[in-house]
């Protein structure tokens, strides 16, 4: 047996046979063949695998995830049923080269052309040519390509790192938890494995070099432990362990449609943090009163170009309507950072964290914003909704942006299209000049949404995405509850709510904090919903009150987290 640490991203306790996500090398040598018959078969035995192989990946992706999104799909089939690139390859080998040679030279030849394209479309075909190309190769090679979408048995996935466009893809039913290299608490696969209920290690720097494809994992999300073929005791003390979790979570199950009100009377709103509409489902399950973040930049990932203004408004009325009248925070565009979008061909930047990201990117290319406003107009009368604004940093960029905001409310009803009366407009507090200046923010915002990894992240001046300084995301850190209570107070004297959809809001030791200092809404991860309403139901506000007050003249975060510990 071998142990392995990494950081705990999401919590629970996962068992399973390993599936290591990592590519093999696909060495192509040109071979000169004597039957040309035989060769043009093998490629065909080999593309008509892999057609079937994607049309079973697809059928899932329409029934899972939606049309939206299988339709990614239909591109890479269409290469495959390409007439002039089979024509092209048969003609190669007739000319007396082996299959796996006649192929790469066609792709290469393909993306050479295509890339000199002026047309942006055909320009962005060349990720479906170099997809397809890795797998026929990879059939014809008889290399196996590890692909999530053909995961058919319970695993846990080790690999070097997931992007949040694969991390959604996760099926829970197959993939019980993973285990990467790379990546913090913070990291939107992290984000995304708590949104699932996924068990989840991350940051171990070696997983991928010491688990070999079908080891037997115990992986622990709650203290980071990673079991390589434990021994037989070990992994029957974990199935009593896990049992033992599982019997708690049902048994907060009474709490599911209850209101979440403190000792003494005070009313707090829990609501949860999703990526996609297929995940209100999870969201009404958990009896959460509603969505504090619904991040829409998975709408634009795992795909060649922009969601159309029609695909986007269909996204935003599912989840409004299936909410049925709860509030719905839904995030306007949020990518840069650790999310790219490839097709829209950014320049690339020193500091992504600090550059043309979220509402920077939407101000300088308005035409994109303006979709999605538009989008989300149109949906706001099959719901409560409410449009927040990410990386606000100056008062000007929220005036600019509810001015576009209010320009395309205008046109829309000038062309008769129904837009709901009245829906709140806010920004999430995630830079440090915003929260400072939050007594003038709130006399122009409907409500705040606090977004505490980048918060901590800005404060600290710490890239949330480098575990060489994780030791500085400290939520309990004074200096980031005195910003957090400046935002708070601020909001309440102009009589504005304030939510909170970073991590913290589903933190134990920062709940009564957070509940002294005044927080009006907490939004976390699905799964932490039940366990927040269950400790806040227990805490007085009056007491913690005392408890935020003090914890705000202390020095450090290690003081505050061992103050609370001892009092709670």
């Amino acid at each position: 047996m071998t142990l392995l640490r990494g950081i705990a991203a999401s919590g629970g306790i996962a068992m399973g046979r390993a599936f290591l996500l990592v590519e093999p090398e696909l060495s192509v040598t040109k071979k000169s063949i004597l039957n040309p018959n035989n060769e043009i078969a093998r490629f065909h035995a080999a593309v008509n695998t892999v057609k079937q192989q994607l049309q079973i990946i697809r059928d899932r992706t329409e029934t899972e995830l939606g049309e939206v999104n299988a339709a990614i799909f239909d591109a890479h089939l269409l290469v495959l049923s390409d007439p002039e690139i089979i024509e092209t390859v048969e003609n190669q080998v007739n000319a007396g080269v082996n299959a796996e040679f006649a192929l790469q030279e066609t792709s290469l030849s393909l993306i050479e052309i295509f890339e000199q394209l002026d047309d942006e479309y055909l320009r962005e075909r060349v990720a479906d040519i170099k997809d397809v190309t890795k797998q026929v190769l990879a059939e014809l090679l008889h290399v196996e390509i590890p692909n999530i979408n053909l995961i058919t048995e319970e695993v846990i996935i080790i690999t070097k790192d997931l992007a949040p466009s694969e991390t959604v893809q996760l099926n829970p039913v197959f993939a019980k938890g993973f285990i990467t290299d790379l990546g913090g608490r913070t990291s939107h696969s992290a984000i995304m494995a708590r949104s699932m209920g996924i068990p989840a290690i991350v940051g171990t720097t070696t997983a991928t070099k010491i688990v070999q494809n079908g080891d037997f994992i115990i992986l622990n999300g709650d203290s980071g432990e990673i079991f390589i073929n434990p021994t037989q005791e070990l992994i029957d003390h974990y199935k009593e362990k896990k049992a033992k979790f599982e019997v708690q979570m049902k048994a907060l199950e009474r709490l599911k449609n209850k209101p979440t009100i403190t000792v003494d009377g005070i009313r707090i709103e829990i609501a949860a943090n999703i990526g996609t509409p297929q995940e209100v489902m999870q969201v009404l399950e958990n009896g959460a009163e509603g969505i504090g973040l619904y991040r829409t930049e998975f709408l634009y990932m795992e795909r060649d170009s922009l969601p159309t203004e029609e695909e986007q408004f269909e996204a935003y009325k599912t989840v409004l309507e299936k909410m049925e009248g709860k509030p719905v925070v839904i995030r306007t565009l949020d990518i840069g950072g650790d999310k790219q979008l490839p097709y829209l061909h950014l320049p690339e930047e020193l500091n992504p964290f600090l550059g043309l990201r979220a509402i920077r990117l939407c101000l300088q290319q308005q035409d994109l914003f303006r979709t999605q406003l538009r989008a989300l107009l149109r949906a706001s009368c099959f719901g409560n909704l409410k449009i927040m604004f990410p990386m606000i940093a100056t008062i000007e960029e929220f005036r600019e942006a509810k001015q576009l905001l209010l320009e395309e409310k205008k046109k829309l009803q000038e062309h008769g299209i129904p837009v709901a009366g009245t829906f709140e407009i806010g920004i999430m507090v995630e830079i440090p000049s915003t929260a400072i200046l939050a007594n003038q923010f709130a006399k122009e915002v409907d409500f705040f949404s606090i977004g505490t990894n980048d918060l901590i992240q800005y404060t600290f001046a710490a890239d949330r995405m480098n575990e060489h300084v994780s030791y500085l995301y400290q939520p309990y850190n004074p200096a980031i509850l005195r910003l957090i209570k400046m935002v708070i107070d601020a909001a309440h004297v102009q009589g504005k709510w304030v939510g909170m959809c970073g991590e913290m809001a589903g933190d134990a030791i920062a709940i009564p904090l957070l509940i002294g200092l005044g927080l009006d809404e907490f939004s976390m991860s699905v799964s932490s919903t039940l366990k927040a309403r269950d400790q806040i139901n227990q805490l007085k506000q009056s007491e913690m009150k005392e408890l935020a007050k003090i914890a705000l003249s202390m020095e450090s975060s290690e003081q505050v987290m061992h103050y609370v510990l001892n009092e709670i």
